[in-house]
């Protein structure tokens, strides 16, 4: 019987260490979120059609990495893009980044959920993303 336990453990450790072994993470590149501008019929005789801005959030650190948010604001002041200037590299942040983008697309605000997993890397996405809207 304490064979078969010890044995059992062995393998189990043996199969958990080669998924971690084999894990392969996706990119960290400079990936962001775009959605494209609402097309408007008013126009100001054409003074600040296309005139994108940027502002940078804050640099927020937690004990799983830093982030820190660049918005991209449109001529009529809506967000359009979401990009990442620091990201969290390890850990279940790295997979929360996408979904707290699309979500900040969709709000146009602060006003977002945290991802279950990845609460504090939630928090400091949310904390950059309104000193940014703070900033505009």
């Amino acid at each position: 019987m304490k064979k078969t336990i010890v044995a059992a453990t062995v393998a189990l450790s043996a199969i958990g260490f080669l998924g971690v072994w084999l894990y392969e993470p996706g990119p960290l590149g400079s990936e962001t979120v775009a959605v494209a501008a609402p097309n408007t019929s008013i126009s100001d005789g054409g003074a600040s059609e296309g005139a994108e801005r940027t502002i940078d959030g804050s640099v927020e650190s937690n004990r799983y990495g830093t982030v820190q948010v660049r918005l991209v604001l449109s001529a009529e002041d809506r967000i359009s893009e979401v990009r990442l200037l620091q990201r969290p590299t390890s850990g279940r942040g790295v997979a929360a980044i996408p979904i707290l983008q699309e979500e900040t697309l969709t709000a146009q605000s602060a006003d977002i959920d945290t991802v279950s997993g990845a609460t504090s890397t939630s928090e400091s996405y949310v904390k950059s993303l309104q000193a940014a809207l703070d900033a505009r």
